[in-house]
């Protein structure tokens, strides 16, 4: 009697116990679509090494999805390749190719809707509309993927990651290029991106729309189409990013539209058109970031307000900030300037004058565009000599008070 317990413990985990099915060329199973079929809760898929072309295919339980040896499915260019719809799945280690294309529905790689708990981890993912499409799903972790598109125009081509109405989610250490933006936000809360490397984008390395509360860290977005592009949002941290060689007449490193209650930290700009431009951004703070070798190192429109500015370094770019409008609400301080030709009398590190970081050059430049053809020569020099002895024409309240000597150590 006494065994009692241990025999029906023992049934109970045979009844329940998960089960690996091997699945490819030469197996009993032989097909993924099978192994699918067969697969219960809890249950693992091991797809052997081949080529798979089995059209769309639909997971639903809560299974793991294991690629040996690198499988491949392939959409043959007409469907779907995986849809995913439930909780606990996972999809480790397969290369998904050649998915279909439709101007009416979103198609992708690897599709999540209404998921939960789902992780695709190390997968490959070439010549995609979207790659991975996600929506209306929580607690999605994407991490060490790489996804390479063969970029047409930007109607013709998808996303690389994209998330829409998600929260919880965890995008990692991705490798994404040629797609229309390399990763996409719109109603995703809650979330990281970290670790991320966007490049050679159609538009964007990284969008966000309407995503509140989440953070993006150490990712490097480079030579993408316009850089990165955060809007209508608030309380977004970003962190330790490189923003590098975004060039274009409409390029930046960053844009901020309409963005409030954020943070902007250590960040490095290197050689972007703009490193960030501002539109309708209020109660940002901007702190211990490297501006080096931008166009415009910060614009700031008249619409931003309360921002603050503080503990950066500026070197080497042509412009340091510049604005469309005289009445300027932000504040400068503490920031390092390589421009910066004052002097430091009792030698506490902080420059004894002012610095005025808007040149009249710069106004007039953006009043009009076409004298940008100017730049360099002998009398814009002239002329922003004149404007440093007696300021008439750049915003007079926009200056730093407290203009530091020595580059920070960030």
């Amino acid at each position: 009697m006494k065994h009692i317990p241990t025999i029906l413990a023992l049934l109970l985990f045979l009844q329940t116990g998960a089960t690996t099915i091997i699945a490819g060329p030469g197996r009993p199973v032989s097909t993924l679509r099978k192994a699918i079929e067969l697969a219960r809760d809890n249950d693992s898929i091991r797809l052997q090494a081949g080529i798979y072309k089995e059209g769309s295919l639909t997971i639903s339980r809560s299974i793991t999805l294991i690629g040996d040896n690198n499988p491949v499915l392939d959409g043959e260019s007409k469907y779907e390749i995986l849809l995913v719809s439930g909780k606990n799945i996972r999809i480790i280690g397969i290369t998904f190719r050649n998915s279909g294309y439709s101007a009416m529905n979103d198609f992708a790689s690897i599709k999540l809707v209404d998921c939960s708990n789902i992780i695709l981890e190390r997968n490959t993912v070439w010549h995609a509309y979207f790659a991975i499409h996600v929506s209306n799903s929580i607690q999605v972790t994407i991490r060490g993927n790489k996804i390479t598109g063969i970029p047409a125009s930007e109607q013709l081509t998808g996303n690389g990651i994209h998330l829409w109405k998600s929260s919880g989610a965890l995008i990692e250490q991705n490798r994404v290029e040629g797609h229309r933006d390399g990763i996409y936000f719109e109603f995703v809360t809650g979330s990281v991106i970290r670790g991320n490397h966007s490049e050679k984008n159609i538009r964007y390395g990284l969008h966000f729309m309407f995503s509140n509360d989440d953070k993006y860290t150490n990712n490097t977005f480079r030579n993408n189409g316009a850089g990165v592009a955060v809007m209508y949002s608030k309380k977004v941290w970003m962190e330790q990013n490189h923003f590098e060689e975004n060039w274009g007449a409409s390029a930046y490193g960053i844009l901020l539209k309409d963005i409030t209650d954020s943070h902007i930290l250590k960040n490095s700009f290197y050689k972007n058109t703009v490193g960030i431009h501002m539109e309708g951004s209020s109660r940002i703070e901007i702190d211990q970031n490297q501006f080096r070798n931008n166009g415009w190192a910060i614009k700031v429109q008249a619409s931003c307000d309360d921002n603050i500015f503080h503990h950066n370094n500026f070197t080497s770019n042509s412009f340091d900030v510049g604005t469309n409008g005289t009445m300027v609400l932000n504040q400068f301080e503490n920031n390092y300037w390589d421009k910066y030709e004052g002097y430091d009398m009792n030698k506490d590190g902080i420059g004894d004058i002012p610095y005025h970081p808007v040149s009249m050059y710069s106004v007039i430049i953006e009043q009009n565009p076409t004298t940008l053809m100017l730049f360099r020569s002998f009398m814009v020099s002239l002329l922003d000599k004149a404007e440093k002895a007696i300021p008439s024409l750049t915003p007079e309240n926009l200056i730093d008070n407290k203009p530091m000597m020595k580059k920070h150590n960030l």
